[in-house]
């Protein structure tokens, strides 16, 4: 029972969010809090919680469902995506030194997720490290573009990415 209502509530969400329908995201975040008030301990609730609150704006709302779920060891696909919610709110939310920590541990646990990396990168943007940021995104674009004037200068421009500051002398 308590595994069909979860799923309607992320049923719920999934149309809210798509459909922009603050509506129907209220609804998923009325089932999502009840839920969570029943079962406090239930890693996956809460982490839906947290997502449902970030999917209808209330970012500051969903950083404790966040933390909670992580605390009772969420793992998994869940996992993945909470450390991306949590540390894009919380750099949203300029918490940038926690934004920068949980977005550490996104791109060291999953580091083929470019989202997470590309986040990372903002933060170190927010935090003033430009050279940092810049090689990752860098990086990312090169890696995953098709652009045929990129490709044709890929290397040269991975090499410049880890080398920003070089020049002729």
């Amino acid at each position: 029972m308590t595994r069909d209502r979860l799923a309607e509530a992320i049923r719920l969400r999934e149309e809210g969010r798509a459909k922009q329908d603050q509506v129907i995201l209220q609804e998923a975040r009325t089932l999502l809090l009840e839920l969570a008030a029943a079962y406090p301990d239930d890693a996956e609730i809460l982490f839906q919680t947290g997502v449902a609150h970030d999917n209808s704006g209330l970012g500051a709302q969903a950083v404790p469902y966040y933390i909670r779920a992580l605390e009772l060891g969420l793992s998994g696909p869940d996992l993945e995506r909470c450390l991306l919610g949590l540390g894009s709110t919380c750099r949203y939310l300029g918490n940038y030194e926690q934004a920068e920590e949980v977005l550490r541990r996104g791109v060291k646990e999953f580091p083929h997720n470019r989202a997470i990396q590309v986040l990372y990168a903002m933060v170190l943007y927010n935090t003033e490290r430009y050279k940092e940021a810049m090689e990752i995104v860098l990086t990312n674009l090169l890696e995953t573009t098709n652009d045929e004037k990129l490709q044709y200068f890929k290397r040269g421009l991975l090499y410049y990415s880890t080398h920003l500051d070089e020049r002729s002398s």
